[in-house]
């Protein structure tokens, strides 16, 4: 497996146990509660790390069909067990691995097309081709990185909203701060 790729699945897997970790004490009720009426749950992160997963390496980089519906990932507001998004979730990083694991150091600097959904276009100011297609081109050593960065982003957001849901004095993360 190239380096980079390596590295980038090491750290998102360990972002990925401290999304599990923090979310093992909370209940089903807590998983879903929005501490703001204009802040995403637990759940809605989950749906959205998942669909970003998914739309980004699975999709454009494994070539495999685009399915996601991105504003559903932060609309829903239950009905899913912790257990089921955190199995979501695994499901999905396995699928990630096979794929990434199959590059070559070549493929790094190859462009891919990342399709999405009419809705999260129009909202995104995406242009159109000619055929009416909604998509954007990324090289994959880039968008490796960026889906990490962005996967990072919200497994802290997951990891400090179920610190204050659920009062816990463990450091989820391994670290002292």
């Amino acid at each position: 497996m190239i380096a980079l790729i390596e590295y980038v699945m090491e750290d998102m897997n360990k972002q990925l146990d401290r999304i599990e970790k923090s979310m093992n004490p909370l209940n089903n009720e807590l998983v879903w509660t929005r501490t703001k009426e204009s802040m995403n749950s637990i759940g809605n992160l989950c749906l959205h790390l998942a669909g970003n997963e998914y739309q980004n390496f699975v999709s454009a980089i494994g070539n495999r069909p685009f399915i996601r519906e991105r504003s559903r990932e932060f609309t829903t507001d239950g009905g899913i067990s912790k257990d089921e998004l955190i199995s979501l979730l695994r499901g999905i990083r396995s699928q990630s691995e096979e794929v990434l694991s199959s590059l070559s150091d070549d493929d790094l600097s190859r462009e891919v097309i990342i399709h999405y959904g009419h809705e999260d276009w129009n909202r995104m100011y995406r242009k159109a081709d000619r055929a009416g297609e909604t998509y954007d081109t990324r090289v994959i050593g880039r968008l490796i990185v960026q889906v990490s960065a962005h996967y990072g982003y919200h497994a802290g957001q997951i990891v400090v909203l179920a610190k204050m849901l659920q009062d816990m004095s463990e450091h989820v993360t391994g670290q002292y701060h």
